[in-house]
């Protein structure tokens, strides 16, 4: 922008003295620093550890560095606890199967298995691309079971499909349960959001291999 162009008049710099009163404004509405002691404004959030996600100490920027340099959120864990944990944090926490099990596998949790998988176990062919059966009748001849890699098994798993589905039947499919676990459909749930990701996932894979 050349120095004589007309939108330097536009600009505005706030006078120094009403950026300090603004300032001073902004700290004096935060919270006094929750060290003990300690008369600053807390500027900065601290999480309070395991067991109260979501809630948080408010200290000054002196003590929030203090508090975060001892800060471990594993203190009181044994060592397999640790692993264990840092192992589940992979999948969120969420219990997790072999490809194509599902809740009438034996051993399967059947309890966390349709809390896992959420409103999709009511819902099974809800457009009916599931059917074997084509419009001649049982007599149809069954279609030739493909020969799948294991990404690709998980991908048909994980939009419920059987792995003879076609390329409308699995767009079909795709967008129902796009519709079903979007989060304006379920109040914001994070469930929903993470299911619909994995949905996703599983689609954009299968169109990467030319399977859709």
């Amino acid at each position: 922008m050349k120095l004589n162009s007309k939108y330097f008049d536009s600009i505005r710099v706030a006078p120094r003295r009403e950026r300090e009163e603004r300032e001073r404004s902004t700290r004096s509405r935060l919270p006094d620093c929750q060290w003990k002691g300690c008369p600053e404004k807390a500027q900065h959030k601290a999480p309070r550890g395991r067991g109260r996600d979501g809630e948080y100490f408010h200290f000054c920027l002196d003590h929030v560095r203090q508090y975060n340099a001892s800060y471990n959120y594993f203190d009181g864990m044994s060592d397999s606890e640790v692993e264990r944990f840092i192992k589940d944090a992979v999948t969120g926490h969420r219990p997790t199967w072999k490809v194509a099990a599902n809740g009438e596998t034996p051993g399967i949790d059947k309890a966390a298995y349709a809390e896992r998988i959420g409103p999709q176990a009511r819902v099974r062919d809800p457009h009916g691309v599931l059917s074997r059966r084509t419009s001649a009748g049982k007599g149809a001849t069954p279609r030739p079971r493909r020969q799948l890699r294991p990404l690709e098994k998980k991908a048909f798993a994980t939009l419920s499909l059987p792995h003879e589905a076609d390329k409308d039947e699995i767009k079909a499919q795709f967008k129902s349960l796009v519709k079903l676990h979007h989060p304006d459909a379920n109040g914001g749930d994070r469930r929903s959001e993470e299911k619909l990701r994995e949905i996703i996932q599983a689609y954009n894979y299968l169109k990467q291999v030319g399977l859709v």
